[in-house]
């Protein structure tokens, strides 16, 4: 027989996101306190897409997306009666309990709204500011100015949101010119990264020019690219250290969205780029807007960044399992968990990291079961009528009958209230 230890040549690096290195900025509403960067977690933000006017149609889904787990939400501020409903959607959402900070965000006209307007400016947590939509020629400099003055005298945190869509024409014209001088010129889409990066980096020291402290800027490169987003955010990490907000411009719609904003901000933030993330899906049609909160908070959750809601582990099915039981439970338990965590994350501190497992037959029904904190085993095409559910690694009782799903649910609850709540009262 081979002896074992032969084959262990080198241990195997466990595989873990690099640390991030930015610097750190602070959002502020009231008592709350959003940490961007430096060691603070990374960071969800989402974006309302309701009518600004509308007031309490817009407090509603703000309070949805931040029910959901949206740290920020962004608003449009684009007239002046976006600017002068944004202090009642504050109001709105205060008397809700809301303390979300909000976040403006502005083109073309926001120098105008943020002085004409003093309780938007003040109300306004923080401002997103795009340098190709500031104003053109010598009007640029000046409105751009106005817009860092508004956050210096309020105090605010400002995001240079450079967006390859609206990108400053002028800007890239010149590095197309300087680049028809090069020995070997660079492609045109090299041309255009650098632009977006230097749009961003220069934006941010015009800022500072004007008085802005480096730790109230926050940058980000929009595309719409996977590959692109990646290659432009590697670039503007290594010639900068404020913090990063990711996030394809127009991640599209179900699928085609979901993975591709998972492919792109997942290869960025395990090399520790990244501090806040938006995940801009297209809604479905009758989709929430929360959506787009969720897959951002399975994304963190996937990489080990951060723990939000109990993972389930659910088997995908195969010909052992022609039930649908163990789909509809897996679901079922899903659901419960999610709805309950407004809830538990304050009466169960930790509760987040539990582990669930629902699978569907015995080839890894069992062994998956007992490497969660509590699963079960559902009998599959054949098997016995009866399902074994495991606690902690041991198994603790089988159940039977046609009230598999609830009696499995209350067993989840109890073990929550014993494991989590005992934390508590001690």
């Amino acid at each position: 027989m081979n002896d074992f230890s032969s084959s262990l040549v080198n241990p195997i690096e466990v595989a873990r996101p690099a640390p991030r290195r930015s610097r750190q900025a602070r959002v502020v509403w009231g008592q709350r306190v959003v940490k961007i960067g430096g060691d603070a977690p990374v960071c969800v933000q989402s974006m309302t897409n309701t009518d600004t006017v509308d007031v309490i149609g817009t407090a509603i889904q703000v309070k949805e997306l931040a029910i959901a787990g949206s740290e920020m939400v962004r608003i449009t501020v684009n007239t002046p009666e976006a600017a002068e409903a944004v202090p009642h959607i504050r109001e709105q959402l205060d008397r809700m309990g809301i303390d979300v900070p909000l976040v403006g965000d502005f083109h073309y006209n926001g120098h105008r709204l943020l002085t004409d307007y003093p309780e938007c400016a003040k109300t306004l947590s923080k401002y997103r500011i795009n340098p190709g939509n500031v104003g053109k020629g010598d009007k640029r400099d000046k409105q751009f100015a106005q817009m860092i003055e508004a956050a210096l005298k309020y105090d605010k945190v400002v995001r240079i949101g450079v967006n390859w869509g609206s990108l400053d024409q002028e800007l890239m014209a010149s590095l197309m010119d300087d680049n028809a001088r090069r020995a070997q010129p660079w492609t045109t889409q090299q041309v255009m990264y650098q632009a977006l990066i230097n749009s961003a980096l220069e934006s941010a020291q015009a800022a500072r020019e004007l008085g802005m402290a480096p730790e109230q800027i926050i940058l980000s490169c929009k595309v719409s690219g996977v590959q692109d987003l990646i290659s432009v955010y590697r670039g503007l990490a290594q010639r900068c250290d404020y913090p990063l907000h990711l996030g394809l411009t127009e991640a599209g719609m179900g699928t085609k969205g979901t993975v591709a904003s998972a492919a792109a901000l997942s290869v960025l933030m395990q090399e520790g780029i990244g501090d806040t993330i938006r995940v801009s899906l297209t809604p479905q049609p009758g989709e929430s807007r929360t959506q787009e909160v969720v897959v951002a908070l399975e994304i963190l959750q996937a990489l080990g960044l951060r723990t939000f809601v109990p993972s389930v582990t659910a088997c995908p099915g195969c010909g052992r399992t022609t039930s649908t039981t163990f789909q509809e439970l897996a679901k079922q338990i899903d659901d419960f968990l999610r709805a309950q965590m407004p809830v538990w994350r304050v009466k169960y501190p930790g509760v987040e990291n539990m582990k669930v497992a629902v699978m569907g037959c015995i080839v890894n029904g069992p062994g998956e079961s007992k490497h969660a904190d509590i699963g079960i085993s559902l009998p599959g095409t054949g098997e016995a009528p009866a399902a074994p559910v495991f606690i902690d690694g041991e198994k603790a009782l089988t159940l039977r009958g046609d009230r598999i799903a609830d009696d499995f649910q209350k067993l989840v609850q109890d073990y929550i209230d014993r494991r989590f709540g005992a934390a508590v009262q001690a």
